[in-house]
């Protein structure tokens, strides 16, 4: 009888990882073959690219191959892949699924057109591509959205990394009011929080003024093995520790938190509401608006429109692979009682997931790879706001004065909104929802963006209107349900979301197919504005140069 027991026990443990495997399998083999669909799709070819055609030594660098592939995902993969999922894990295993077909059929997608149609026209920023494509009033409102993303990246990637090494590396104080009376923390506590956030502050200037191969590109390295080894290790640690295990499965009971009112205290809604809710939620896990604006300025270094699957795409399948570790330890944790998934923050599950699996001093680790992954978001989103007023204002970027003035001009407030966010005990809340809904909001206009360019040229342009109208669909019924948005109930918010939805599908169709007629009629040359096309000079000389060696 122990046997048997024994035997349905095995068996019991060895189903329990099915979802989360399966997730996993989907991710990678999805990731993969409809990569190379996509690169198909693209067709890059050899032209001279942006970052030999016009360099300059500060912004166009050429760089390493592996170097740009790294860069961009810790570009990329700010916290969104860490605390997203840790909360998003609240609405079940459904996670597990929801998070590897986002990726694939979604961010990943979005990801790589946005950086190979800045590769493909001058490493041109989000901005410049939304007006060449979408016009000028499309460029206006994209403008006002994408700035105040980068701006919002920017204080919360000072305050999520401030707040993880203050409290759960060194111990310090991370609120500015104390929690039992509600009356303010004596300044004197608060010297060191502050200390960190100046550190990090002075970092992201640096990073932002200096040509980008000086600084971002010789500390990323060093940051990556950081970020690599902390979510490996986590990793091992959940099949080595048993925990992975524990784990709940899609077709199988769900953990009691998911139906005991814990999604509607966390989130202000039932599991009823998993669109838009999840996906807001999980945001830069599955798609995020934000990346876009990273490849960009990851085309203006690489060497080949080649590399663009491996630096585009699958950084973003890394980020979702990274995404599914944190979920389903964040699952573990919460299964077993070390954390309480109605009361304990998201910040502190980080702490809590490293020293389970890894810890007192791999779990240190673990929480410098996620502080790693803020800070390398929030200084390439400055960076990133630096540009974009740069080419909209047309300020020369080339001298330092300049470059100097402009970063002043953004710091200074990013500072102010920090400590005020820091100051009202409610203030993150609220700067993190208006950050996710900016965040796919972005997002929704670089799919509209990538449809109209692949309607013009007569390509299957249904593979980004999809994800684009789904995604139109959670932002606006978000914006209408939530607080800081219409405040309706989620009948009206729904109905409301679906009109606008068509409406917005209805607009990028008829530009698609209105510049795919203006193209053929040959009214406008698409390859005009383009970087030129010298790609059969190229293999002929490179055929030349193998002939001779």
């Amino acid at each position: 009888m122990d046997a048997y027991a024994a035997l349905v026990c095995a068996a019991r443990k060895k189903a329990s990882v099915f979802t989360f495997v399966i997730g996993l399998a989907v991710l990678l083999l999805g990731g993969y073959f409809y990569g190379k669909f996509c690169e198909r799709v693209f067709h890059p070819d050899r032209r001279t690219t942006p970052a030999y055609a016009m360099a300059d030594g500060v912004n166009y660098v050429p760089m390493k191959k592996w170097k740009n592939a790294l860069i961009e995902l810790l570009n990329i993969a700010g916290t969104g892949p860490v605390l997203g999922p840790i909360q998003g894990i609240l609405f079940g295993p459904i996670a597990f699924v929801l998070i590897p077909v986002g990726c694939v059929l979604g961010g990943a997608v979005h990801d790589y057109f946005s950086g190979m149609l800045s590769l493909r026209n001058k490493g041109e920023q989000m901005p410049g591509l939304m007006k060449r494509f979408m016009g000028n009033g499309v460029f206006q409102v994209y403008n006002v959205f994408v700035c105040l993303l980068m701006f919002l990246v920017g204080v919360v990637f000072v305050y999520t990394p401030g707040d993880m090494l203050a409290g759960s590396v060194f111990g310090f104080t991370t609120s500015f009011t104390d929690a039992s009376t509600g009356e303010p923390v004596p300044w004197t506590s608060l010297v060191p929080l502050l200390i960190i956030y100046a550190i990090i502050l002075l970092y992201y200037l640096v990073a932002t003024l200096f040509p980008i191969d000086k600084i971002i590109g010789r500390i990323y390295p060093v940051f990556g093995a950081v970020l690599l080894l902390s979510a490996v290790g986590i990793f091992v640690g959940l099949f080595a520790g048993g925990g992975i295990f524990t784990i709940s499965e899609v077709w199988g009971p769900w953990p009691d938190w998911v139906n005991q009112g814990v999604i509607g205290q966390a989130f202000g809604c039932g599991w009823g509401n998993l669109v838009p809710m999840f996906f807001v939620t999980v945001a830069c896990g599955i798609v995020s608006g934000f990346h876009s604006t990273q490849a960009c300025i990851i085309a203006r270094s690489v060497n080949s429109e080649f590399e663009g699957r491996n630096t585009f795409y699958m950084m973003m399948i890394l980020e979702g692979f990274i995404a599914m570790i944190w979920a389903a330890a964040a699952m573990v944790v919460y299964t077993n009682g070390a954390a309480d998934p109605g009361v304990t923050g998201a910040t502190a599950v980080v702490g809590i997931i490293a020293r389970s699996f890894l810890g007192d001093l791999g779990g240190i680790v673990a929480i410098l790879g996620v502080v790693v992954l803020a800070i390398t978001s929030g200084d390439t989103a400055l960076r990133s706001l630096r540009l974009m007023l740069a080419d909209y204002f047309h300020i020369d970027q080339l001298k330092r004065a300049k470059r100097v003035g402009l970063a002043l001009a953004i710091f200074i407030p990013v500072a102010a909104v920090l400590v005020y966010s820091k100051m009202d005990p409610n203030g993150f809340n609220v700067l993190w929802r208006y950050f996710s809904f900016a965040n796919e909001t972005c997002a929704v206009f670089a799919f509209a963006l990538i449809s109209v360019y692949l309607a013009g040229r007569r390509k299957p342009w249904i593979m980004t209107f999809i994800p684009g109208c789904f995604y139109m669909f959670v932002v606006s019924s978000y914006l209408l349900n939530a607080r800081i948005g219409f405040n309706l109930d989620w009948t009206a918010a729904y109905i409301v979301a679906g009109i606008l939805t068509v409406g917005y599908g209805a607009l990028v169709l008829r530009a698609g197919f209105k510049r795919r007629r203006r193209i053929e009629s040959g009214e406008i040359d698409p390859t005009a504005d383009e970087t030129p096309d010298d790609s059969t000079e190229n293999e002929t000389k490179a055929q030349t140069e193998k002939t001779a060696a």
